[in-house]
């Protein structure tokens, strides 16, 4: 009896073994997305196509994030009507970055190893950008920056584009506005925003155009984005008797700034910079908004086909003109849905892995021109936006001081 229950024995484990060694030589259908279905890299039939979305929905800034959000879900509804990628849909698959670096590369991680999406839109700040973006890099993974403008952005890595014009094309634009406005401007005050990358690198361009105008430099301001009294800051500006003051903030910190400024009697021009480019910053400052000249590299009143469908989607959902960031949002997702059906037809997606797929994505991205709500647009072999249009803006507010609106003088 032991004999015969040893042999048994002997014939379950050889069986066991013979199993799990089948098991270990059968080919995987998805190596490497085995638990998401919708991956590009099943090698199969596809069900959908997911972008990364990672954009500041919470935070100091989530005025910014949600109005990339806005333009992005336009942008998903409006290709997907379109057929998609050549009959495959794209899911925007969205990730709150916060406002801080490590939000963002929190929202990286995820969209790339659990989400495996085809690409990444964002981050919404070019200080999360510095933290997240060699994250994608490293992992292959294609990223369009839809508001990063601070120098350096594309130089991050091969893998990293933006559709956000940078800071040195766009603005030295409004002191040149300013200085058509008021031709007698000679003393400038600077503000800028200490504790964020892009607003550091913003103000050293407002600084050196200054400084090449001719005009004097007449004090620098620091502050953070946190806050929320400049009273200390806008005395010692006041008391140099500016011409023109320059601020590098974000929208609800520089609309307090404006706000403070306009209280304790400063009456000459103000330009804003990237950081107050929204409708957003008005219920902040409200009547004081008005005349703030801004530098854009977008305007509603483009006309080109995409830009008119864009517009009147924008504006049908929310009542009001679309911002910037939420045509350079929308024109982030356009550029991986034209790049994508370029590289479909020329290899269908679903033969590649996802490491195959993010590789000749990026590689089909750089290489294509596009017609957009900014304009034509291509880029350069490193990832940097080659645009033709731009902008400047003056807030004009209404008469009930609430709502306004950007008048576009050249």
């Amino acid at each position: 009896m032991k004999k015969i229950i040893k042999q048994l024995c002997s014939f379950a484990i050889a069986a066991l073994m013979s199993g799990l060694l089948a098991v270990a030589c059968t080919p995987s259908t998805n190596p490497t997305s085995p638990t998401n279905p919708n991956s590009p890299s099943t090698g199969g039939n596809q069900t959908v196509i997911p972008i990364g979305i990672a954009f500041a929905q919470t935070s100091n800034v989530a005025l910014l994030g949600q109005e990339g959000v806005t333009g992005a879900k336009i942008a998903e509804a409006y290709f997907n009507k379109q057929g998609g990628i050549n009959g495959t849909p794209i899911r925007l698959v969205f990730q709150d970055t916060a406002g801080d670096e490590q939000g963002a590369i929190n929202a990286f991680n995820t969209l790339i190893t659990q989400d495996k999406v085809v690409g990444i839109v964002g981050p919404t700040l070019s200080q999360q950008a510095f933290g997240a973006d060699p994250i994608a890099e490293r992992a292959g993974v294609p990223v369009i920056a839809a508001s990063n403008t601070a120098k350096g952005i594309p130089q991050i890595g091969k893998y990293i584009s933006r559709v956000s014009a940078p800071v040195a094309v766009v603005a030295p634009n409004a002191i040149e506005a300013a200085l058509k406005i008021n031709p007698q401007i000679k003393k400038v005050a600077v503000f800028y925003a200490q504790n964020d990358a892009f607003n550091k690198s913003e103000t050293g361009t407002f600084q050196e155009t200054v400084k090449q105008k001719g005009l004097e430099l007449a004090t620098v301001q620091t502050f953070q984005t946190t806050d929320t009294d400049f009273q200390s800051q806008v005395t010692n500006a006041i008391n140099v008797k500016p011409d023109l003051i320059i601020i590098s903030g974000l929208s609800v910190d520089g609309g307090n700034l404006v706000k403070q400024l306009r209280e304790l009697g400063y009456k000459g021009l103000i330009i804003g910079g990237n950081g107050l480019n929204t409708s957003n910053l008005l219920p902040v400052c409200k009547a004081l908004c008005d005349g703030i000249i801004i530098a854009q590299a977008y305007s509603p009143e483009l006309k080109n086909t995409i830009n008119t469908d864009f517009r009147k989607l924008y504006t049908e959902q929310n009542k009001k003109e679309p911002p910037q960031f939420s045509a350079q949002a929308f024109t982030g997702v356009q550029v991986f849905v034209e790049s994508l059906r370029t590289l479909d037809k020329k290899t269908k997606l679903n033969t590649l892995a996802l490491p195959q797929l993010r590789t000749q994505l990026n590689e089909t991205l750089l290489t294509g021109k596009y017609e957009t709500p900014l304009g034509e647009i291509s880029f350069t072999p490193e990832g940097e936006i080659v645009q033709k249009q731009f902008y400047v803006a003056q807030i004009k507010m209404e008469a009930d001081g609430n709502s306004g609106k950007f008048t576009f003088i050249q």
